[in-house]
């Protein structure tokens, strides 16, 4: 194996575990929205761990996030939320994701 082998299988592992670690901080980030929107909409304990789940389950409907930003600010209509502090929340809550998953 040359060194430039060598160099291009460390780019592609380096790539994979920059993959990995942006799912996971995107699918913490999504439950941790989830939990924040479930405590605006008055849910506590099961309920708001199974309303979590949805928020990161619709992750998966759509490429990006748009579709969880959908969920949550269609769900929190009528509570005064505007869309400037949904985003701004999930940018706050990407932060703490990406916090989280460092430490551990």
């Amino acid at each position: 194996m040359t060194t430039f082998d060598k160099r291009e299988e460390g780019f592609e592992k380096k790539f994979a575990h920059d993959e990995e670690l942006q799912f996971k901080a995107m699918a913490r980030r999504n439950k941790l929205l989830g939990l924040w929107a479930a405590g605006l909409l008055g849910k506590s304990g099961p309920d708001a761990e199974a309303y979590a789940k949805e928020v990161v389950l619709s992750d998966f409907e759509e490429a990006g996030d748009h579709d969880v930003f959908k969920k949550v600010a269609k769900d929190l209509e009528g509570k005064g939320i505007t869309e400037q502090q949904i985003r701004a929340q999930m940018n706050e809550l990407l932060a703490q994701a990406v916090a989280q998953i460092q430490k551990s």
